[in-house]
């Protein structure tokens, strides 16, 4: 190989590891988020089972007739 052509290659490289690199950064936040965001939704869900137990009326069917008919 000449020299100019291992040059090329080596630059390629160095480019492609700063990227993997940056990739790897961006996923690890992603990630980070990810996990925040199914821990509010978790919060979210338990909130909304205790507040509809504290609601036994809202199981009611919506097609019944009212009690002025």
């Amino acid at each position: 190989m000449n020299e100019d052509r291992i040059v090329e290659i080596e630059t390629r490289i160095a480019f492609q590891e700063e990227t993997i690199k940056e990739l790897n950064d961006v996923l690890y936040e992603q990630q980070k988020e990810i996990v925040a965001l199914n821990a509010i939704c978790d919060a979210l869900m338990k909130r909304f089972k205790a507040l509809s137990e504290c609601i036994p009326q809202m199981d009611a069917p919506a097609h019944t007739k009212p009690p002025h008919y």
